[in-house]
């Protein structure tokens, strides 16, 4: 998930209950069985699996799940078919929100995000609503601790980044999406691991909710799309706080 602040929404994910987090790995776990079931098991040869595997090894999904996930898929142990859906719409103080999901019944999953947004004093939008708000963007991320900033910079431009920034504790190495994973197998060539890895929904501009029960209300709404089983990730315009 990326709003305003990339590292906000990075701690936000590493204070994450066990639970909470089981439920990620299980998630990342639905989107590789999709893509080897599109796309084939050799992430040589699909390289959407390949980010995907760079994505939940940056989760700190263990080696032996991801490639029990990539077996089972590959020799049809699951026979659900999922469909890709995208849900745009505004929560509280007209935050534009994307939502990405993988669902095996697309009713259910419309009726769950209609109900969110609803409850929490948003409203879901039609198709093209929120998304003209975004960029599309490669997004890796890595902790700055122990690094030096020029030497970094300097290996991520070399590495074929188009942007660098440093956002609160870690750097921000910004990528045409479909040099995403190029860029990342070159940082990762010089030695460097990420906490985050990924094709994001940057906002063009950002709003801020200065309401303290509006605020509560868009805290709420991520957390109910983020404990939903069918939705995958959520990108949204909110400058979140500090705390």
């Amino acid at each position: 998930m990326s709003g305003h602040s990339k590292w906000n929404n990075i701690k936000r994910k590493k204070e994450k209950t066990d639970a909470a987090k089981a439920k990620i790995f299980t998630k990342m776990g639905r989107e590789i069985a999709v893509i080897v079931k599109q796309g084939g098991p050799n992430p040589a040869e699909n390289s959407k699996l390949k980010d995907a595997i760079a994505k939940a090894k940056a989760a700190n999904v263990p080696n032996d799940n991801i490639e029990r996930i990539i077996k089972k898929a590959a020799g049809e142990g699951d026979a659900t078919n999922y469909e890709e859906l995208v849900y745009e719409g505004y929560g509280p103080n007209g935050v534009a929100v994307i939502v990405e999901t993988l669902t095996d019944n697309r009713n259910r999953t419309a009726g769950e995000m209609r109900h969110y947004f609803d409850k929490c004093g948003g409203n879901l939008g039609q198709s093209g609503s929120v998304m003209f708000m975004f960029d599309r963007r490669g997004q890796i991320a890595i902790e700055a601790e122990g690094l030096d900033e020029d030497t970094v910079m300097e290996d991520a431009l070399e590495a074929g980044a188009e942007d660098f920034n440093l956002d609160g504790d870690v750097f921000v190495v910004d990528t045409d999406p479909n040099e995403m994973g190029t860029v990342r197998d070159a940082l990762e060539e010089k030695g460097y691991s990420f906490v985050s890895a990924e094709v994001a929904y940057v906002p063009q501009t950002t709003t801020v909710i200065d309401d303290e029960d509006a605020a509560a209300k868009m805290e709420k709404l991520i957390d109910l799309l983020e404990d939903n089983d069918d939705v995958q990730e959520i990108w949204h315009n909110w400058e979140m706080p500090e705390e």
